[in-house]
């Protein structure tokens, strides 16, 4: 069998709101995401660790193109001085097409990117490019929820 390689897909979005501010929201109040995009994300849970720390895991349930997934995620890493967090899908439907997978969040004054590097469970397993849709569309509404709050 044919070894497969790690890849990547990036999806950029312009923000309004300090990028600090931007971060901190997805390290310490990611589960507010429910609320602000309740037609992407419908159901979050701590599992373990402690909210905006490396080995903190969270479970989600989303929806992409009408399918309802579900996501168990680690944060990996967090770069504070970067302004960048790490997180790594350790189960759920993702892992059913890609051997691995993780977004990192990066934010700098007026722009946010996720970079999404996965290694494909085939050769012929597509990119994840619907998450790209997705991560532009939470980025834009969690940086409307920030200026308005």
């Amino acid at each position: 069998m044919a070894n497969l390689t790690a890849d990547s897909v990036v999806a950029s979005a312009p923000i309004k709101s300090p990028a600090d501010k931007f971060f901190n929201f997805f390290r310490y109040n990611m589960n507010e995401i429910i609320k602000i995009f309740p037609a992407g994300f419908t159901g979050v849970e701590l599992l373990e660790g402690e909210e905006g720390t490396v080995g903190c895991v969270k479970g989600w349930n989303y929806i992409l193109g009408g399918i309802p997934l579900t996501a168990t995620e680690k944060i990996e890493a967090i770069d504070e001085g970067a302004n960048s967090i790490t997180f790594a899908v350790v189960e759920g439907d993702l892992l059913l097409l890609y051997k691995s997978f993780q977004a990192t969040l990066t934010v700098s004054e007026g722009l946010a990117k996720w970079t999404f590097v996965f290694e494909k469970a085939t050769l012929l397993t597509p990119p994840p490019e619907l998450y790209v849709p997705l991560a532009i569309t939470l980025c834009t509404l969690v940086d409307a929820f920030l200026l308005l709050n």
